[in-house]
């Protein structure tokens, strides 16, 4: 067979958590491989049969939530009340900013538009007009 043994109970004192509790869950480990009695796990812990039936439960139980599928990816991200408001205020900023600079394009548009204006209509006065024919007189016989 290959590969590396598998870490037994002992791992847990590895883990984060204090001393207690990872004292609690390598009892629980060791009872449930058969390697203590439940007397002699209660008297290692110096707990009732009943507290150390609560704490397996307890635990087996956190051990199976633990392990439940969950969705692939990071979590979404939960914002605060403070946070989601500084969002917020950030997008109404963004949105105050962008209509600042419409109304200084249309004010700009206002003040060069008319001497467009003014040139467009002084090179169309400048340009030669057409004189009206009259109608040719009528000849009298």
């Amino acid at each position: 067979m290959r590969g590396r043994y598998p870490s037994g109970p002992e791992f847990v004192l590895k883990l984060r958590g204090s001393d207690l509790a990872k004292k609690r869950a390598l009892v629980l480990l060791e009872t449930l491989m058969g390697k203590w009695r439940v007397q002699e796990a209660c008297a290692r812990l110096e707990l009732s049969e009943q507290r150390l039936d609560q704490i397996r439960i307890d635990g087996l139980q956190g051990m199976v939530d633990a392990l439940e599928p969950r969705p692939s990816g990071r979590p979404a991200k939960v914002l605060s009340p403070a946070e989601l408001e500084v969002e917020q205020l950030q997008a109404r900023i963004a949105e105050l900013e962008a209509e600042k600079k419409a109304a200084l394009i249309r004010a700009e548009l206002a003040v060069t538009l008319p001497q467009a204006r003014a040139v467009e209509s002084k090179k169309a006065s400048r340009s030669p007009r057409r004189k009206k024919r009259r109608p040719a007189a009528r000849k009298r016989l």
